[in-house]
């Protein structure tokens, strides 16, 4: 495919993201992440704080709209895209394979959705990639200048998720098993890009050892519960994930790729297959402790893509229209459901509506709620309830969450005494009364779409001693 016609398309792919961003709900973790980008922080209880900096750079745009928190996200992906793209043309020239590697990524339905729906996974993404492409560059120029970019870049996909540290390993594991890349460490600008991906991460460091290395804990607390029993089904439910959202072609050429990539030992298909089973050791691994998150494979998809397109060539070429076809269809489908749900799925089979119906009509019902008993704050201490609430609710009601996970917010707590409205889903027990007193309850509101229930929950008007930890994420204004 020639150039120009290639950056055409992803350009009109790009603009249908950007209105497919702006009429998707927001999802309960983009709402989440969203009220960090109004409490910036070197750091949080969850995760590295990238995400609450790109969201608040779109905001700052078009405001707090859905496209506002989204706008970042499929710029991302049409930039990496293009890095992907010359990292192809650099490790393995004369094979059009950065284009096929593009194509190969952009119909994956797990970036189509990751270019709508905002986590740390979509900036970790595209500078994992970018991380690629300067080594890439690297190695197609011999320029020792391309570390600092590598490192830059590396640095930066820490500061968007921990796993990012899982591309340095993949490039160290590169330079030391391969004689042409070897005598590189014995040189300097490879140690300073190192130095300077420490450097980029360092106010995370720091923030962590503030607080008790909180974030470091609970990510690495995810693999400290052995369970092999189980193991089995959770890497059955890994592969079977992964099927659906790489899509059944585009999984099976990358497939191909990496199975050939690894039986060749030319240097640029090693560094492309290292950047996938590295990662996905860790995550086959962690299998033995529990599921893993259908999201956390994608930044195995850049270097498998480059796999296909590099080492198995003739094969992704003769098969990219009916993959790319398949997986464009399936990622169609899927925004068309998350606009309009088109598709009379049952609710709680249909993740659109698990995951995006009914927040804004939910919010209604409780701001109703407050409003016949003059409460002018609303509580819960589920993240993406309340977040959802925060980001929907009208601004003369405050809103708080209470729970472990908002000590960690750098904002006002609530104050013993304070009278409100707390929500809590229909599954949990009563308000506990170590947290709360004068517990009424109000009654039940339910988050649906077209009529069916998703999730019920009780409200409950409280008032809060002050015992448990809290945090305003909202101020009334």
């Amino acid at each position: 495919m020639r150039p120009g016609l290639l950056l055409v398309l992803l350009a009109a792919l790009t603009a249908l993201r950007l209105v497919v961003a702006s009429l998707v709900p927001l999802a309960p973790d983009e709402a989440y992440y969203w009220l960090w980008s109004l409490h910036l922080q070197p750091g949080y209880y969850d995760d590295s704080p990238l995400i609450a900096y790109w969201i608040r750079a779109g905001t700052m745009v078009f405001g707090h709209s859905a496209l506002g928190i989204r706008l970042l996200s499929p710029i991302g992906a049409a930039v990496g895209s293009i890095l992907l793209w010359r990292a192809g043309e650099d490790l393995f020239p004369r094979h059009q394979a950065g284009a096929m590697a593009a194509i190969l990524l952009n119909a994956t339905l797990l970036l189509n959705a990751g270019a709508i729906i905002t986590t740390p996974d979509t900036p970790l993404l595209l500078f994992w990639t970018a991380t690629i492409a300067a080594v890439a560059r690297w190695h197609a120029t011999g320029d020792d200048r391309w570390w600092l970019a590598a490192g830059l870049a590396a640095g930066v996909a820490l500061d968007a998720k921990y796993t990012g540290v899982l591309i340095l390993l993949a490039i160290a594991l590169w330079l030391l098993t391969q004689s042409s890349s070897r005598a590189a460490l014995r040189r300097k600008l490879p140690w300073a890009g190192l130095a300077l991906a420490i450097a980029t991460f360092a106010p995370v460091i720091g923030w962590n050892a503030a607080h008790g290395w909180v974030s470091f804990i609970k990510q690495g607390g995810r693999t400290t519960h052995f369970d092999p029993a189980d193991a089995l089904g959770h890497l059955a439910g890994l592969i079977g994930g992964q099927i659906v959202l790489i899509t059944p072609g585009v999984i099976a050429l990358m497939s191909i790729g990496v199975w050939c990539a690894v039986r060749t030992r030319d240097s640029a298909v090693t560094l492309a297959w290292l950047t996938v089973l590295v990662p996905g050791a860790v995550f086959a691994e962690h299998t033995l402790s529990g599921a893993v998150q259908p999201n956390w494979p994608a930044v195995m998809i850049p270097g498998a893509a480059l796999a296909a397109a590099g080492a198995a060539s003739r094969i992704t070429r003769r098969f990219l229209l009916p993959a790319v076809g398949l997986g464009a269809a399936m990622s169609a489908l899927v925004y068309v459901q998350a606009i309009a749900a088109p598709v009379p799925l049952p609710v709680h089979r249909d993740p659109t509506a698990l995951q995006l119906a009914g927040w804004r009509h939910l919010t209604a019902d409780v701001v109703r709620m407050a409003e016949l008993r003059h409460i002018g704050t609303i509580a819960a201490s589920d993240y993406g309830l309340i977040a959802e609430i925060a980001h929907d609710a009208p601004p003369r009601f405050a809103v708080a969450g209470v729970g472990a996970r908002w000590h960690y917010f750098a904002r006002s707590r609530l104050a013993a005494g304070q009278k409100m409205v707390l929500i809590i889903p229909d599954d949990l027990p009563k308000p506990a009364a170590a947290s709360f007193v004068g517990v009424t309850r109000l009654g039940s509101v339910s988050r649906t779409r077209n009529h069916a229930v998703i999730e019920a929950y009780h409200v409950y008007v409280v008032t809060f001693t002050g015992h448990v930890a809290s945090a305003i994420m909202r101020p009334a204004r």
